[in-house]
């Protein structure tokens, strides 16, 4: 295991096909100690990360009449496109500087839970843009999927514990612009301060800097993209199953300084749901003498889903 020059632990995931457990062991130590771990050797070809970028860039780069198309008033920006001044994290009182798209699951016929798991929408102006966005879908839920069976290991469970609870989750491949600043309203920021709702959030990072995290510590950290790395982190979700033995960490992504701030800026984060009905209830094994149960109320991954669109103005 290395280290980010941000003390975030750095994994190469080689070491997961292993049998002693190590992985496991230094992954739940990164996701304990930051909420935070980079993924190196992870199979997800770089030529599949450039062109999604390609088509993304392609997308956003379109009139602002033609990407309202793809919005669907009312969904609360499950599927397609979701423009400027809309989400706004919790602790802020203006919207945040960004525009974003969502792709979902896949599915065909066999859709055991219709009223939530939404058919995707694809512009028609970027003819890849399907191909590339559900590539890179899957080759995420795939990397995952990996790291959520070395997380069950480190918690004790079996190593299988999170498949059937994830194979048809909610999950969201989110690909983001933030746009080059203007006039922007007074305290606007790219991305507010705030964490995630899912279990985890897998992040092919920026070409551009402004991520930050809220360190153990109480200070904020510049993250530098490392090529090859993908950068994963607790969700909320997985905060409350484990209550917080995994916490879930603050994160940000600031205005840029000088001729930076003229530039706009992508990301492509993946957000890893449990299944629609899945009841978030604290793992036995995460409370007890010395560590009282947080969250005595268990919620489905669904309605907590929604308490926390509604926190964010997404519906």
């Amino acid at each position: 295991m290395s280290a980010h020059a941000t003390g975030i632990p750095v994994l190469s995931l080689k070491a997961f096909k292993s049998q002693d457990g190590s992985f496991a062991r230094d992954l739940g130590r990164a996701w304990r100690e930051f909420g935070f771990v980079g993924i190196t050797d992870h199979d997800i070809d770089d030529a599949l990360i450039e062109q999604a970028y390609s088509v993304f860039r392609a997308f956003f780069a379109l009139p602002q009449r033609v990407k309202r198309k793809y919005h669907q008033p009312g969904s609360g920006g499950a599927r397609g496109y979701t423009g400027f001044g809309i989400e706004q994290a919790r602790s802020h009182n203006v919207p945040d500087l960004k525009e974003f798209w969502h792709v979902g699951r896949e599915l065909n016929d066999d859709n055991p839970y219709p009223g939530v798991l939404h058919p995707n929408i694809w512009p028609d102006e970027v003819p890849d843009f399907r191909t590339a966005a559900l590539a890179m879908y899957r080759a995420l839920e795939r990397l995952g999927n990996r790291l959520l069976s070395a997380a069950a290991l480190d918690l004790g469970l079996d190593r299988d514990w999170f498949s059937d609870k994830t194979r048809y989750g909610n999950s969201i491949l989110r690909p983001l612009h933030y746009p080059p600043i203007g006039q922007a309203p007074e305290g606007a920021v790219r991305a507010a301060e705030h964490e995630d709702i899912n279990l985890i959030t897998l992040l092919v990072g920026s070409r551009e800097q402004g991520l930050e995290i809220l360190n153990r510590k109480g200070t904020w950290v510049p993250v530098t993209t490392l090529p090859g790395t993908i950068i994963v982190n607790v969700g909320d979700m997985l905060q409350r199953l484990t209550n917080h033995v995994y916490p879930s960490t603050t994160h940000r992504v600031v205005n840029p300084p000088g001729a930076a701030a003229g530039q706009s800026r992508y990301s492509i984060p993946f957000f890893l749901h449990p299944n629609p009905d899945f009841v978030i209830r604290t793992l036995p094994g995460c409370a007890g003498a010395g560590q009282p149960d947080r969250y005595p109320e268990p919620i489905t991954a669904n309605d907590y889903l929604r308490q926390r669109l509604k926190e964010i103005r997404l519906l």
